[in-house]
């Protein structure tokens, strides 16, 4: 049975967000530069590409998703157009350095096992399994020897595919307690009513995993929401131009959303606090002026008894508290009040 798991901040000092560029570069070098370029002026953590070798990864036959056909106006087969978006080695060596130079960190998903066995020599901090890898074996014992944290996307997935892939993984010598599970649904773009959110935690609570999101739906509502329910990495795919030609560019982000959507996430994190129920520092001067005092509703005599009749409760909240009105009825009055006069002990 996995062990319970607080999806806390104790490994993580915030929540990673991750502009996925994925392969929306459409094979241009220059286009993937830009790419690096905007995710690091809109504060994302990390900037990350896809890695594949196109002919290891689909067979001469496979089709094309429904999403891909209908954003890719050409009658290029799956293997076609993947190859044209292949990244060479050095290709990936120049946008490390890009990467370095606008100090924004760089990623990729390996989607076959020689693209693994060249991003594991490159140090990364993260390995990230895309979801249609979750019922490779092989892929994923040699993913759980890398070694490193992982990000396992889990979008099509059963949790018991999920946790399937976890004993995989960690049979092949990954620690369960690096592993964290992305909630994702894989249509581009994803209908809100398909997110399915709540099972990002359901999934991590299940599993003893750390949990996060990556998201295909339209706009920046839901990321947002994903991190107010404890999503410690944001995933999220980019563009610079939503009308670009290519698979990807309709259901991403542009980079002042992107910038946005960061922003955003910041936000919520900052007024997540640590839970603990108590006046915030700002508010504190406000609670004797918004709170009330025990005054006099009448004028009232020296030697009168305090009742219903001749007291009230009014601002500011300086004198007698009203959480004290039990306390002060049925005592007598030691000296004359006005109208609206605190009552003093």
């Amino acid at each position: 049975m996995p062990p319970t798991v607080s999806n806390s901040h104790d490994l993580l000092p915030r929540s990673i967000v991750i502009a996925e560029a994925g392969v929306n570069h459409n094979g241009d070098l220059n286009l993937a530069m830009q790419l690096i370029d905007a995710a690091a002026g809109a504060g994302a953590d990390y900037v990350k590409f896809q890695t594949f070798i196109a002919a290891e990864l689909v067979t001469q036959s496979a089709p094309k998703a429904q999403y891909q056909s209908d954003n890719d106006d050409t009658s290029d087969s799956q293997l076609q157009m993947l190859k044209k978006l292949e990244l060479s080695a050095e290709d990936h060596h120049r946008l490390i350095q890009h990467c370095v130079a606008r100090q924004i960190k760089f990623l990729s998903t390996g989607f076959d096992l020689a693209s693994e066995k060249f991003l594991d020599g490159m140090s990364l901090d993260w390995t990230k399994i895309p979801s249609g890898e979750i019922t490779n074996v092989p892929y994923l014992r040699r993913m759980g020897s890398a070694n490193r944290p992982i990000l396992l996307s889990t979008g099509m997935a059963t949790l018991a595919e999920v946790d399937y892939a976890i004993e995989v993984l960690e049979s092949s010598g990954a620690d369960r307690s690096r592993i964290i599970t992305l909630h994702c649904t894989t249509q581009y773009p994803t209908p809100y009513e398909e997110v399915n959110l709540r099972a990002m935690q359901t999934m991590g609570c299940a599993l003893g995993t750390r949990w996060g999101y990556s998201d295909h739906t339209l706009g920046i509502e839901i990321p947002i929401a994903a991190v107010a329910l404890g999503a410690i990495v944001i995933e999220k795919h980019f563009t610079l131009d939503r009308k670009l030609p290519g698979p990807d560019h309709a259901a991403s982000l542009e980079p002042d959303e992107l910038k946005q959507m960061v922003a955003s996430i910041r936000h919520v994190e900052s007024a997540l606090g640590d839970g603990i129920k108590r006046p915030s520092v700002s508010e504190v001067p406000n609670r004797p002026v918004a709170r009330k005092s025990i005054v006099a509703a009448t004028g009232i005599r020296a030697g009168e008894t305090f009742g219903e009749h001749n007291l009230t409760v009014k601002r500011p909240g300086t004198g007698i508290s009203p959480t004290q009105w039990d306390q002060v009825v049925g005592r007598v009055a030691q000296r004359d009040y006005q109208p609206d006069e605190q009552v003093q002990w």
